[in-house]
C-alpha cells in the first residue's frame, strides 16, 4: 500500500530508517513515531516506496 502523499512517504522513510537502526527512534516525532511502533519493516518499505513527484504535499 503506497503512501498517498509526500508527507506520508517521508514519515514512513524516517520510521523505516529507525527500524533498521540507522537513526535513533527517540528522534522520531508524530506520524513517524507512530508508524515505527505499529508497522513492520515490510509494511514501511511498501509505504515508503515509489516516486514523490505528482503526489500532494499532504493527504486530505
Amino acid at each position: 500500500m503506497p503512501a498517498k502523499s509526500q508527507a506520508q512517504q517521508k514519515a514512513a522513510g524516517a520510521a523505516l530508517s529507525a527500524k533498521r537502526g540507522e537513526m535513533d527512534p527517540s528522534d522520531l516525532t508524530g506520524a513517524a513515531r507512530e508508524m515505527h511502533e505499529t508497522m513492520t519493516e515490510t509494511q514501511l518499505e511498501a509505504f515508503a516506496e515509489g516516486k514523490r513527484k505528482g503526489k500532494p504535499g499532504h493527504a486530505s
